[in-house]
């Protein structure tokens, strides 16, 4: 499998990443009227196929540890069972995050929830394999979580007119502590005699994805945390090719930021808790969409955007320090 031998690639590959998990969801604004549970069924699809074409390829390909295939069948129970739960807890996370974005507004629900599991996620997986200068790594941390705060109120600016809802935030913090959690299941995943690479891990990850759907998503077309009225695969069906087609590729470019993490995670002086923190700028890239592409702040007040502005100078300095950690 291709694992990166430099610092400057492994960093490469986790702003990869970055802008993969920031990226994805954009392919839902391309899908107006369909409900989040049926385009999450062709998002799954996307996981599944994303994760056979980095095994195939990238895992497949270079001199270090063994070929994708190889790689799957030596790996042991136990690291299997720890890539299968990593992967069942981040399902049940995202989707309580969306049904809090439904319900309480991105507002609220995204930096409670992404700040959460910023610090849940960075702390547990520092824990799990340290790695990188601790000042550096949780001192850019701080600084992305105050980042993540003014996108907060600059989303709350715009959105006035709207209340907070205390299921919404409920919602949020479960979602925020078990997408903190999810990732030092997979960084154990792939430690020890046994253990399988990270694209090995990354497909057994997403089985784990997939077997959830099956019973959460399921439940949740049934009875929506959202309010709204249930809603059957006959609307599935129902739906244009083109949705369905935005939905694979959603979860392909989502797979492919975490399959890339995974891997950036493995490098040489980097560490997962260095990974998953600069990963977790998507919350940068997501506002980039939505301010320069879906101009979602074009009739914001100005001091809406002015801390907007703020908030990508201090998403900027928080990366570069934790960017720095496995350097210093």
């Amino acid at each position: 499998m291709y694992q990166p031998e430099t610092y400057a690639i492994a960093l490469s590959f986790m702003v990869v990443s970055m802008l993969c998990w920031g990226s994805w969801a954009n392919t839902m604004k391309l899908c107006p009227g369909f409900r989040f549970q049926l385009f999450y069924w062709d998002y799954v699809g996307g996981l599944v196929l994303g994760s056979l074409f980095w095994g195939f390829t990238l895992g497949s390909a270079g001199g270090t540890g063994r070929p994708f295939l190889a790689d799957l069948a030596q790996a042991d129970s136990h690291h299997i069972g720890l890539a299968l739960v990593g992967g069942a807890v981040f399902n049940v996370a995202n989707l309580l995050l969306v049904a809090a974005i439904d319900v309480a507004g991105l507002a609220v629900a995204f930096p409670v929830g992404i700040g959460i599991a910023l610090v849940v996620g960075a702390v547990g997986n520092y824990i799990v394999a340290p790695a990188g200068n601790p000042a550096l790594l949780f001192g850019g941390i701080v600084v992305v979580i105050a980042a993540i705060i003014l996108d907060a109120m600059a989303y709350r600016l715009r959105e006035q007119a709207r209340s907070i809802s205390r299921r919404g935030v409920i919602l949020s913090v479960v979602s925020g502590i078990l997408m903190g959690t999810f990732y030092p299941f997979v960084s154990r995943a792939m430690q020890g005699n046994g253990a399988p690479g990270p694209y090995a891990v990354g497909f057994v990850f997403v089985v784990g994805v997939v077997a959830c759907s099956l019973v959460m998503n399921t439940i949740l077309m049934r009875k929506p945390l959202d309010g709204k009225e249930p809603v059957g695969f006959g609307a599935y069906a129902k739906a244009p090719m083109a949705w369905h087609f935005w939905g694979l590729l959603g979860g392909g470019i989502w797979c492919t930021g975490t399959v890339w993490n995974f891997v950036a995670s493995q490098a040489h002086i980097v560490g997962p808790a260095v990974s998953y923190s600069i990963g977790q700028g998507a919350t940068m890239v997501s506002a980039c969409w939505g301010v320069f592409v879906w101009h979602e702040f074009a009739a914001a007040p100005q001091r809406s955007r002015t801390l907007l502005a703020w908030m990508f100078v201090l998403f900027l300095c928080g990366l570069t320090a934790v960017a720095l950690a496995p350097v210093f």
